[in-house]
């Protein structure tokens, strides 16, 4: 409570406020919305917000949260930052001195032009790269002429490489040995995870390479880690931040049981281990993954045996902007979402954070993307001075229980998967793969519903935008039918009922075009026929606006526009009740004119003439996707 310099509280002339007139006042609102007529904790209840891992997001959080912890368990305390169990951050610093590192990622398979890449990303902010290598990238050979001129002693090198990876190290110690690169001073990553590769390509890698390179990077390159636990396969498949975090458990305790089998004691093996993990744009949940996935891991890397206070516990973190939330429609939004998710990475105490550039769905980035991507992190970092306060979101009730809630979904399933025999048996008995099916199978229906909103795509299309033309990726056989992991992502379905309209556009020189029928003055319909509007060119379908204001002659003026229009299906746009007064005649009027099916906008017992209906929360990809099919879209 502030006190004013007389002595007297600032509060003091306020009525103390409790939970309970909250709740009251929240009941207020519900009736007086028709939402609710509940009444104390359920009026709260009411307000909640479901996730997925069974998480529950509550309206309010206080005090009484941080003691109790959901259901009424004692939830753990986050500890200091740089001690067990580091949900506040594997450093008692933080990022304050430096920052974050900021990692760009390079994919382009010509050395020329990975190497220009290269240089302008080291002189415009960038401290790390983390560069494809093999099929998916730059040739293994060529590595040498992509790290022409970079300062191999200052930035630090990490590989994505596959099953390229003891090749690829190969070279690149040959590099630092030509270039006179002491050993102590080299940084980075070799990329090793034949875990990871099973994920993503069906394809198993002997675990004794990656086992051999981290003995050889422990004995002689302090710098380098030699494994990458890296869940984003996990992710890009559709998996929840629990599952996420639960499978990049289970594959680090895999790595740790064979380095230690190796004769690596437990804090050098834990030393040799970076964890890779996706951020969102739900800037929330992506601090509470992060800081929840600093907790597990210590409590693994303890129960594993590591000496108190060496530090092996404490997770070394690289987040990376979601692919999943990419789109390849209105692209430029990328730009925004990229930025949240940078800025909940840097908040969650990320190590090194890689922004992907806002074309990356699209092929190859060019030079003013992988310009953004940087300076998003330079922005936040030098301007915005995110980085200057340790744990920013340290103390929030609700950062703090979402973050516990998270911790225990995702022991939960990283239990699972240890009691199916560990991550490599439960990739290959096909358990993964149906458990992040599933979950993904939910989130489409929500996507399709569009209870999961997607800025430029299933809302707010713009269907004049111009295409936006990449270089195609390098082509990588991941054999998905053998057993790897897909990829996916939100806005696949909305972008592909998107192709299909762009096919006819070609094909015939104009889109699908549906009518919108609005009865009445703009101040009934707009409503209703902005949100159809809306609806419908989310699947590349043009709307044309007709509008029979004069009730007297709506049905003939509309029938009449609708017969010009070019459109071969309608959808009646007004107030539940003008469709009473007018409906029934405009849907009849429409039918004569022609109209294969009539639509309407509102609940479908609003007009019960009409043939289906368009609303909030109504499958929009069965309703674009057969209104396609009967207008007769490529």
């Amino acid at each position: 409570m502030t006190v004013s310099p007389e002595g007297l509280s600032l509060a003091a002339e306020f009525p103390e406020s409790n939970r309970e007139h909250w709740q009251r006042l929240v009941e207020g609102v519900l009736r007086k919305s028709g939402a609710s007529d509940a009444e104390g904790a359920q009026a709260e209840d009411a307000l909640a917000t479901q996730l997925q891992d069974g998480i529950r997001v509550h309206p309010l959080y206080t005090a009484e949260d941080a003691v109790t912890g959901a259901g009424g368990r004692s939830a753990a305390g986050p500890g200091f930052p740089g001690l067990a169990p580091y949900v506040r951050g594997s450093r008692p610093e933080g990022s304050v001195a430096a920052g974050w590192d900021v990692r760009q990622r390079h994919t382009d398979p010509d050395p020329a032009r990975a190497n220009e890449a290269v240089l302008a990303d080291l002189e415009n902010g960038v401290g790390s790269l983390w560069l494809a290598v093999g099929t998916a990238g730059v040739p293994v050979a060529a590595l040498p002429e992509v790290l022409e001129g970079v300062y191999l002693d200052l930035a630090g090198i990490v590989l994505d490489a596959g099953a390229d990876v003891t090749a690829a190290t190969e070279q690149l110690f040959r590099v630092y040995q030509q270039r006179g690169i002491p050993e102590h001073a080299a940084t980075g990553n070799l990329g090793a995870d034949p875990l990871g590769l099973l994920a993503r390509t069906g394809t198993g890698q002997p675990v004794d390479e990656a086992v051999a390179l981290a003995a050889r990077c422990a004995a002689d390159y302090p710098g380098l880690r030699a494994l990458t636990v890296d869940a984003l396969p996990y992710h890009d498949a559709g998996s929840s931040p629990a599952q996420e975090l639960g499978c990049s458990l289970a594959t680090g305790l895999a790595y740790l049981r064979a380095l230690t089998d190796a004769g690596l004691s437990v804090e050098q093996a834990a030393g040799q281990l970076e964890f890779r993990y996706a951020a969102t744009a739900d800037q929330f949940l992506t601090i509470a993954k992060l800081r929840a996935a600093r907790r597990v891991w210590g409590r693994v890397v303890q129960a594993s045996g590591a000496s108190a206070g060496s530090g092996a516990a404490a997770q070394r973190q690289h987040a990376v902007t979601s692919a999943v939330m990419a789109t390849e429609r209105d692209p430029w939004v990328n730009m925004l979402r990229g930025t949240l998710a940078c800025m909940a990475a840097g908040v969650g105490g990320a190590d090194a954070v890689t922004v992907l550039p806002f074309d990356s769905a699209l092929g190859l980035p060019d030079a003013f993307a992988r310009r953004i991507a940087r300076n998003t992190q330079s922005i936040l970092v030098e301007e915005s001075h995110l980085a200057r306060v340790i744990d920013p979101a340290g103390g929030s009730w609700y950062v703090e229980q979402l973050t516990d809630e998270l911790a225990r979904a995702a022991w939960a399933w990283f239990q699972e998967i240890e009691r199916a025999g560990g991550q490599a048996a439960a990739l290959r008995s096909g358990l993964v793969r149906e458990r992040i099916a599933a979950t993904w199978a939910e989130r489409e229906a929500d996507l399709a519903h569009r209870r999961e909103p997607i800025t430029g795509v299933s809302e707010f299309p713009n269907l004049a935008e111009k295409p936006v033309l990449r270089a195609p990726l390098p082509v990588v056989d991941v054999t998905a039918g053998q057993g790897g992991l897909p990829k996916v992502r939100r806005s696949q379905a909305f972008e592909a009922l998107r192709s299909r309209s762009d096919a006819e556009l070609a094909a015939t020189g104009h889109r699908p075009r549906l009518f919108l029928a609005a009865i009445g003055p703009a101040a009934v319909h707009t409503g209703r026929s902005s949100f159809a509007a809306n609806l419908f060119q989310a699947g590349g379908i043009e709307t044309v606006l007709g509008q029979g204001a004069d009730a007297a002659s709506a049905a003939e003026s509309l029938a009449g526009t609708f017969a010009a229009s070019g459109a071969s299906v309608a959808c009646v746009c007004s107030s539940d009740w003008m469709y009473a007064e007018q409906g029934e005649a405009v849907v009849a009027a429409l039918r004569s004119a022609g109209a294969r099916r009539v639509l309407v906008a509102g609940k479908p017992q609003a007009l019960p003439g009409a043939d289906g209906a368009v609303f909030t929360g109504c499958d929009a990809v069965a309703v674009l996707t057969s209104t396609l099919d009967l207008i007769g879209a490529v």
